[in-house]
């Protein structure tokens, strides 16, 4: 005796459910999305020594050699994905991604 898969269903404002047939684009990266990487944001720091990374705490200053108008590279697994901007938010440093490599 064969038993049909339910289908997938999507709850709209009314509260009815509406049938909506799965993306063929998020279904192929669905195996992926659980996957781990590694972020890295590059920035030259010039004479920058162990000793000086021991002393930083929070709210420390660090001189760069980047531009303040130019948008950092952004590295997934040391390939080059995008370009980001540093933002404040809150207590925390974030970054808005500005463009796609």
């Amino acid at each position: 005796m064969a038993t049909a898969a339910p289908a997938q269903s999507q709850a709209n404002i009314a509260g009815t459910t509406q049938s909506s047939p799965p993306d063929p684009d998020e279904a192929k990266w669905r195996p992926l999305l659980g996957l781990a990487c590694d972020l890295t944001v590059d920035l030259p720091l010039p004479d920058f020594r162990v000793a000086d990374f021991l002393k930083l705490h929070s709210g420390s200053v660090i001189s760069t050699r980047w531009r303040l108008t130019r948008d950092v590279p952004l590295r997934a697994n040391g390939v080059l994905i995008a370009w980001v901007e540093f933002e404040r938010s809150g207590t925390k440093l974030a970054l808005r991604l500005t463009e796609l490599a």
